[in-house]
């Protein structure tokens, strides 16, 4: 304990941190005692941890599971300035294809929370009864058809007759990442679109691949954001990735839009609370609407506590639990 801590004394002495790069070696370590508990900020994947909590022995291994609704949100971005991707039509076409509740559902036990758009229902500015985009296959292929896509022989083709391809990445090794990718490219392929996969180590992927807008199509992976935090470098044109600034900015979609351009700028000078609560209103209004990117859900932390450890809050946001260590204790019944 740090004896000029002003706050309450911890009531702790010690808190060992291990890292333990390998998922699968930290799930054994807790399985076998060697570890505590695991924080969810930066622990395992909600199918990984359902896995793990159907291990654990209640009696040797007096540990809860707890999924914590999280801000970490799940998206799928397209090249918006490469056709057919710039028609609204067809990305609210794709996003019409993917059977979200079936996803979540199947693959997390109903852990994550779907997104509408990229703020959280629990985020102060979330926008109660936003737009959402059902699930309707049906109403998917109307829209490809008349954005001018239509299904010929099995296949989609756009102008000029050529087949509706989407080279579909992310990141390669994450087995979640990828169940989840197969999924959504058997939706596609029931569109009659034809679906790549090509993914890539993290390193490749977003220092080149994205950063250097170097993906030809779709490209699945997540934000983490803190409550109202503004999506300057997400979706200001200004953050489009360029050789001329430096490839700097996190605009890898090329989104542009003056309308999004001035409500950014807006709510980073506007301190009054209705005004922020309009502005927030209007760009969640924008998002729904014109789909900037394809939202999925916003992934849930997985901890793993011991029952006997009182005080761990998680936060579900990028303020980690550890932070308010010296509230911890143990039951001492």
């Amino acid at each position: 304990p740090n004896p000029h801590w002003q706050g309450d004394p911890p009531r702790i002495e010690n808190i060992t941190i291990r890292v333990v790069e390998n998922t699968t070696a930290l799930g054994a370590q807790l399985l076998s005692g060697s570890i505590d508990m695991i924080a969810g900020e930066l622990g395992l994947n909600v199918d990984q941890a359902l896995g793990l909590a159907g291990r654990l022995d209640r009696r040797n291994n007096p540990i809860t599971f707890t999924a914590k609704p999280g801000l970490i949100y799940e998206h799928i971005e397209l090249r918006l300035d490469t056709a057919p991707f710039d028609d609204v039509r067809v990305r609210r076409a794709l996003l019409m294809a993917i059977d979200r509740d079936t996803l979540v559902s199947q693959l997390f036990g109903g852990h994550q929370e779907i997104a509408h758009s990229n703020i959280h229902p629990l985020d102060t500015m979330y926008q109660a009864n936003p737009r959402i985009t059902p699930f309707a296959m049906a109403g998917a292929a109307a829209l490809l058809d008349a954005a001018g896509c239509p299904l010929q022989n099995g296949r989609r083709v756009c102008a000029n007759g050529t087949p509706m391809r989407i080279v579909f990445q992310t990141t390669a090794g994450n087995q979640s990442r990828e169940r989840v990718q197969q999924f959504i490219q058997s939706a596609w392929q029931k569109l009659g679109i034809e679906v790549t996969l090509k993914n890539e180590t993290p390193r490749v992927l977003f220092s080149e691949t994205m950063q250097k807008r170097q993906f030809e199509g779709a490209v699945m992976f997540a934000w983490l954001s803190a409550p109202r935090s503004i999506p300057k470098t997400t979706l200001h044109s200004s953050m489009i990735p360029r050789e001329e600034n430096g490839w700097s900015g996190q605009n890898f979609s090329g989104h542009a839009s003056d309308k999004v351009d001035q409500i950014i700028d807006a709510l980073e000078v506007e301190c009054d609370a209705a005004d922020q609560t309009r502005l927030w209103g209007e760009l969640q209004d924008y998002y729904t609407s014109e789909l900037p990117a394809l939202p999925l859900y916003f992934r849930a932390e997985t901890h793993f506590i011991p029952n006997n450890l009182q005080g761990v809050r998680p936060t579900g946001h990028q303020f980690p639990s550890p932070l308010w260590a010296q509230d911890w204790h143990f039951d001492e019944n």
